[in-house]
């Protein structure tokens, strides 16, 4: 199948694990025609088309849901155009971004409302400005959101509205795309309503004008990832996950307890161990987190518990609970500071 760096054939239906792992991006052999997500894609213009929009994105594989600054087109993950490449980016990633039709939708909106921001650029109108805020504003690696906020809609997980005011600007666009979705009354009464208001004012002026930057770069194409899938993830994963000290120590000590010859009580990492995916669900339905950062977490928890021989007298409820709640915290911690340990 595969002869030292050259890729004779691959068949990503028959392909073993270790196989694949070895096969360069650049080498797979998929494409988005032809495959569920084109159809996806298709409803995407069809929404386009219905809203009177002139304007359609064109989209390739890349290595990730993107869509480049300035470029009016729109990045799909190539491992979304294969079943194989989906059970694998699941395995590694305990999670699949745009893997169901509903959730690939949802995407292909907001980078539309991306694409089209940078089209016909939007984002230099004075008002867009006023509502929106500068688009040249810096992202920042973390942002604090309110959750009961009514000055931005919700559409993306993690209240992706308030990061910055060019995803503030998609995710209003993408509400306003959505078919069959009443946002004059769901969105009666809130702040957020203005910014529905001047996207439909907008796409109405525009809709039957051709894009001021009617072309784009395709950047980081997966065709061009000369990178094998073993270390694309394990990129990914560096990049995604932080290098946890062992400040864990003193919470996991009030946690449990040090063992105790003489008190025949369960490990703590066994027991949280066997709840692991239970465990990683929990702190994932709260934070939104991506699932294989909470999983990376929960290993370092287990290990340090090992390692320092805690013990449980508490039911393995409890246990469950007392490490869903503990790395909810270290997550939200992050998500509002930067830090995975809170202020002292």
């Amino acid at each position: 199948m595969i002869m030292g760096q050259e890729v004779m054939h691959i068949d990503l239906a028959n392909i073993t694990e270790e196989e694949l792992l070895n096969v360069k991006v650049c080498n797979l052999p998929v494409k988005i025609e032809g495959t569920w997500v084109w159809d996806c894609i298709a409803e995407l213009y069809k929404e386009l088309l219905i809203k009177e929009l002139k304007f359609k994105p064109q989209c390739y594989l890349a290595d990730e849901w993107l869509t480049p600054d300035g470029e009016p087109i729109v990045g799909v993950p190539f491992f979304i155009a294969h079943p194989t490449l989906m059970k694998l980016e699941r395995k590694m990633m305990f999670d699949v971004e745009g893997g169901t039709k509903q959730s690939c939708l949802k995407l292909l909106r907001h980078e539309t409302g991306h694409a089209i921001n940078y089209a016909y650029k939007l984002y230099k109108r004075r008002k867009w400005q006023k509502i929106f805020g500068k688009f040249s504003t810096e992202y920042k690696d973390f942002y604090r959101f309110r959750p009961y906020s009514k000055n931005f809609v919700i559409h993306l997980d993690d209240y992706y509205a308030q990061y910055h005011p060019d995803e503030d600007f998609a995710e209003t666009f993408s509400v306003w795309l959505t078919l069959g979705l009443d946002w004059h009354n769901q969105y009666k009464g809130w702040g957020a309503l203005r910014k529905l208001k001047y996207v439909d004012e907008l796409m109405n002026e525009i809709k039957v004008k051709e894009p001021v930057v009617p072309n784009g770069n395709k950047y980081w194409q997966a065709k061009n990832l000369r990178v094998t899938l073993k270390n694309y993830y394990k990129k990914r994963k560096h990049s995604s996950a932080e290098d946890f000290p062992d400040f864990h120590d003193l919470n996991l000590k009030k946690m449990f307890v040090c063992e105790d010859k003489k008190t025949k009580l369960p490990l703590a990492a066994e027991v949280i161990k066997r709840y692991n995916k239970d465990i990683v669900n929990n702190v994932y339905s709260w934070t939104r987190e991506k699932k294989h950062i909470i999983n990376d977490l929960l290993k370092t928890i287990i290990a340090r518990c090992k390692e320092l021989k805690l013990i449980t007298s508490d039911s393995e409820t409890i246990v469950v609970l007392k490490t869903s709640t503990y790395i909810t915290t270290l997550i939200m911690n992050y998500r509002y500071t930067g830090k995975f340990r809170g202020k002292k």
